[in-house]
This record gives structure tokens, C-alpha cells and sequence, in this order.
């Protein structure tokens, strides 16, 4: 094979080309350069980066656009961007390599080797694997506000797993979960004894020369050259910066890795070529098929123009076939930065396309698929006109609808407590705390680093601005059986999610709730009142188990209208008062 570099400067954008025969990637990809002119034009987007491997080689890096907008800094084969979920066939390969070490099976219950592993019941417990957790087939759902924008560490999101009720059986659907990733690099670690990102660079990146990959945001914006995301500003056409997503590390192993066309280009060649580069086997050609082995059907009904047919994922990457050919690929999307990596195996062909435009998902997807078009001779669909029109139709809708806001909204209605009442801390077990704040008689929340203002919209619902970031949060919050306000109810990724307001901290202290230990008596009666871990418990048949509420009063979890409120004296319990059925009893402490 013989090396040709062809240097053509056209406007801001620098091409090399590798010519590998027999495919000619410059006569084949000739009028490309007009075709990407126009697609930044048409979709609003300050940059692109396309890279193409054919074989062993790249044979095409070559960006369009700029990397920043404001300082006019062109795009190119070295720019560093955030591949986000590609980082998940990483993951999949780091699980791949302790298979191989026989420390885990990709069939057998992960409990099996990772007995801290908890599932939210004993049949996720008892079957679970680690190719369901790769293959999105657990049957638990996204729960994406666990770790948006959160400080959790990466065991917190581990010991958050058991909380996640799962919304159909497993292995019965495909439900895309990034936290399941997160978990799987858990697993690694746990299982090697090193960080994942540890394994990850030591087996990956530096077999693969890939010195220009890292793992932080923090450490990508020191660097000279790194993608600057934009969005546009709602209803204009103006673009504006994208905040960085930077709160990324716990949930690493499904999104974190910030790579280039040159770096990724070694990763995809080892794809093509069973795990070989350089003449080295860097990655066992097994895990490169494993990884491949089709797992989970996730798409239903093709499109009306069935170009792409039966998509199946497999473990980090999905499978099907386009206009006849074998084509496995998976996209990234974080903080306004989207890409997809793909490759066709039986045609030795590899595509790497990113895009710094955060209005518009899709667009890599559309020009890989033109670069796949215009390589293999195909018939050529207007990838770009097609999606262009659907997504100005959908930005039509969506502008309309914003001017009917409100629709079900009921007028002339007030909360049903004082404002105030409404501030506190609430908790969800697996989502984490809410804070609802008051100030002057107004109300904000904050969840997971976004503080946002809140106004009554009726009764007892409350909601956000209508954020060009963050979006729109809705409020709803509900009384206990004594009229306070208790639970704060909110639509977050695909069902509603309780947060239920936290007692005063003293009353989950151990060392507290045992002054409160001992026998009540009435009437001749005694009760005894005993402490199990941090939970009071009444000595009753069958027992009555406390839940804290505010100063020393608690109610009953078994029957939540029931009130029990302990008497002090000069910092000692003397009495219990138990109100239910509108009477209180009042108890006297032995």
C-alpha cells in the first residue's frame, strides 16, 4: 500500500487523505466538501469532525467548521470532544478482559462473582448477568436524574442500583440504562482490584498508542485543542455556549472518555481487525465478538423507508443492516457534544463523526451515512433534507405549543398551606435529596447542582421557568394523614418519583431515639418502646414500627393516621401521647 498525503486547503478546513486501494476515498467522497458546507449552514452547527478508516489506516481526518466560534478555531483531527455512551464498548471490553482472566462469566449471575451487587429484588439478585447489564436487558429503565449534574461518587451510584424497580421483566425488552454501565465498571474494579479508568489505559489506550485519550473534562479544557459545545438560543438562530458537562466521573464507565479522530482511529482499526493493531492482538478476538453477539432486538418497526433494518444491540454497540450491508455503530451525546462511531466489518470500513451543535442529535448519524453512501457506491438518500424537514416541522410544533402553555392550568385557586410549610429537605431513597427553599415568601428547589425558581401553578402543584437548559420542572406535593406537607411528587426521566420530606436529623440518631427506650404505662397497661438499629418500635401484636416527623413526634408506619409524640422534661422523655381516632392517650414513662 502505498502512502499518498494530499494537503488541499479550502476555506478553513485541512484534509489528509491515505489512498488504500482498491477504494478511492477522494474520488469517491468528491463534492463532500460542498455537501458538509451545506449542512452546517442548514443545521446552525459551528462544527464537525469526520474521520474514515479503511483497513488499517485513517484515510480521511478532516474538520469542518470551527471547534470554538468565538476565537474562530478551526476543527481538526486532533481536537479532543467527549464521546460520551461510545465510551460504553470500553466498558464492555475492560469487563471483556476479566472474563478472559476468568474472574467473571458473561452468562452467569454477576451476584455470583460481585456478592456486594444488590437489584431491587431476589430475581434481578438470582439472574442477572453481566451481558444483561451491557446489553440494556435488565428490564429497569433510564433513572438519567440519579446522576445528571450530581456529586454522587461512583459506589454511591453502585449502592443506588437496589432501589431501582424495574419496569418490565428481565430480558423480555430493551430499556437503554446508563446506570447499569456505571455498575458494570464498578464490577471491574471490584474484580481487578485497579480504578476503571485504570484498566482502561493500561489495556486499551496505551496497547492501542492512544496518548491523546483522557478521562476528565477539566483536563480536555486545559489542553489547546477541545470542542466547545453551542446551542441555540430558543426561537432565533443565534448560537451561545454550551455549559461543559463536567459532573461526569461517578458515572464514567458509561460516558466519561474524551478522545480525537487520531486516537479513536487506532480503537476503530483494532474493531475491523479482531482486536489486532499494529500486528499485535491488543484486544482477545473473543471479546470483539462477544461484544458483537447479538443480545437485545432495540427498535421496533423500521422507518417508512427501511434503509436500516433489524437493529439488535449487543454489548456497547448495536448491530444491523444498511442498504445490505453489516453495519455495528453506537452514538454519544453529553452536554451538547454528539457523535457516532461505526464500522462495516465486511466492507474493512470505519466511520468517526462528532458535531458541537446541541439542538440536533441525529446529525452525525446523517453524515456517516452519506460518507457510507458515497464509499460503497451506493443509491444516495438525502439524509440531510429529509431530517432537516422533520426537525424544523418539530421545532414549529414545539414553538406553537409553548404559546398554548398552561392549558390545564385551573384558575383562581391557592395552596392549601402557608408557603413556608413547604420548605424542607426531601428524599428518595435511590434519587437522592431535594431541597425546597423559601425566601420572601417564594419558593426554589435544588436538585442535583440546578437551583431554579418555582410559582404556584394551582392547589398544591408548583413549577419552574421553563429553562432553555435544564428544561421545565413540575412540583406536586401531597399531605400525611395529620395535614403536613410530606412528599414532593415530580415527573423525572420515565415514571413520577416520591421525595418524602426528611425527619429533624436527631430523630434517625441512635444515640437519641435510645432516651426515648422504655415502658409507658396506662391504665395498668404498659407498652415498651425499643430501638431496632435507628427505628423505634412499639412492643405491640404484631409490633408497631415509628416514623420521625418533626420535634419528638412520629407516626405509624403500619397505620399513618396514628400520631405518637413523646412528653420531655428538662431533656428526658416522661410520657407518650398516642392520638388516633381523634383521642390521645397519654402514657406515663416508668
Amino acid at each position: 500500500m502505498r502512502l499518498i498525503i494530499v494537503i488541499l486547503l479550502t476555506g478553513l478546513s485541512v484534509h489528509s487523505f491515505v489512498q488504500a486501494q482498491p477504494l478511492n476515498v477522494e474520488q469517491k467522497l468528491k463534492g463532500f466538501d460542498k455537501t458538509m458546507e451545506k449542512i452546517l449552514k442548514d443545521w446552525n452547527v459551528p462544527g464537525v469532525g469526520v474521520g474514515i478508516v479503511v483497513k488499517d489506516k485513517l484515510v480521511f481526518a478532516h474538520g469542518y467548521g470551527y471547534r470554538n466560534l468565538e476565537q474562530k478555531q478551526p476543527v481538526t483531527a486532533n481536537t479532543l470532544f467527549q464521546i460520551a455512551s461510545n465510551t460504553k464498548l470500553f466498558t464492555a471490553t475492560a469487563v471483556g478482559f476479566m472474563v478472559e482472566e476468568g474472574k467473571i462469566q458473561w452468562d452467569e449471575p454477576v451476584k455470583k462473582y460481585v456478592p456486594e451487587i444488590e437489584f431491587y429484588n431476589d430475581e434481578l439478585n438470582a439472574h442477572v448477568t453481566i451481558r444483561d447489564m451491557l446489553s440494556h436487558r435488565t428490564g429497569i429503565s433510564r433513572h438519567d436524574f440519579i446522576w445528571y449534574k450530581s456529586d454522587f461518587t461512583r459506589q454511591e451510584l453502585f449502592n443506588r442500583v437496589k432501589y431501582l424497580e424495574p419496569s418490565i421483566p428481565l430480558r423480555s425488552g430493551f430499556l437503554y440504562n446508563n446506570l447499569m454501565y456505571a455498575a458494570s465498571g464498578s464490577v471491574v474494579e471490584k474484580l481487578s482490584g485497579k480504578t476503571w479508568e485504570q484498566n482502561v489505559k493500561e489495556r486499551i489506550f496505551d496497547p492501542l498508542g492512544m496518548t491523546h485519550s483522557m478521562f476528565e473534562t477539566e483536563e480536555m479544557q486545559k489542553q489547546a485543542d477541545f470542542m466547545t459545545p453551542y446551542y441555540e438560543k430558543r426561537d432565533t438562530t443565534i448560537l451561545a455556549p454550551y455549559p461543559f458537562y463536567t459532573k461526569q466521573q461517578g458515572l464514567g464507565p458509561a460516558g466519561a472518555i474524551i478522545s480525537s479522530i487520531n486516537d479513536l482511529s487506532h480503537w476503530v482499526i483494532a474493531q475491523l481487525y479482531n482486536g489486532k493493531y499494529n500486528g499485535k492482538q491488543v484486544i482477545p478476538a473473543n471479546i470483539i465478538k462477544e461484544t458483537m453477539r447479538p443480545a437485545t432486538v432495540n427498535t421496533g418497526i423500521p422507518d417508512k423507508y427501511f434503509e436500516s433494518l433489524n437493529a439488535i444491540y449487543g454489548m456497547g454497540r448495536a448491530s444491523l443492516a444498511y442498504k445490505g450491508h453489516y453495519r455495528v455503530q453506537h452514538g454519544g451525546a453529553i452536554g451538547g457534544i454528539y457523535s457516532q462511531i461505526s464500522i462495516m466489518p465486511a466492507d474493512s470500513i470505519g466511520v468517526i463523526v462528532y458535531s458541537n451543535g446541541a439542538h440536533y442529535s441525529g446529525l452525525p448519524g446523517i453524515v456517516a451515512n452519506i460518507i457510507y453512501d458515497k464509499l460503497l457506491g451506493l443509491p444516495e438518500t438525502p439524509w440531510s433534507d429529509r431530517n432537516l424537514k422533520n426537525y424544523l416541522d418539530g421545532k414549529k410544533t414545539e414553538r406553537q405549543a409553548r404559546k398554548k402553555s398552561d392549558t390545564d392550568r385551573v384558575p383562581d385557586t391557592k395552596p392549601s398551606h402557608k408557603i413556608s410549610d413547604y420548605a424542607g429537605t426531601y428524599e428518595n431513597a435511590g434519587y437522592g435529596k431535594l431541597k425546597i427553599m423559601e425566601e420572601s415568601g417564594n419558593l426554589s428547589f435544588n436538585y442535583n447542582n440546578i437551583t431554579m425558581p418555582l410559582s404556584h401553578y394551582h392547589y398544591d402543584r408548583f413549577v419552574s421557568i421553563d429553562d432553555e437548559i435544564n428544561g421545565k420542572f413540575s412540583f406536586i406535593f401531597t399531605m400525611d394523614a395529620q395535614g403536613n406537607i410530606q412528599e414532593a411528587r415530580i415527573s423525572l426521566d420515565e415514571k413520577e418519583v416520591v421525595f418524602t420530606r426528611m425527619a429533624e436529623e436527631r430523630l434517625s440518631d441512635p444515640n437519641f431515639l435510645k432516651t426515648l427506650t422504655g415502658s409507658y404505662t396506662l391504665s395498668g397497661t404498659t407498652t415498651e418502646v425499643q430501638l431496632e438499629g435507628n427505628i423505634l418500635v412499639l412492643s405491640t401484636a404484631p409490633p408497631q414500627h415509628l416514623v420521625p416527623q418533626r420535634g419528638t413526634r412520629f407516626t405509624i408506619k403500619e397505620f399513618p393516621d396514628q400520631v405518637v409524640e413523646f412528653v420531655m422534661e428538662n431533656g428526658k422523655a416522661v410520657g407518650m401521647k398516642i392520638t388516633y381516632e381523634g383521642k390521645t392517650f397519654e402514657f406515663k414513662r416508668k
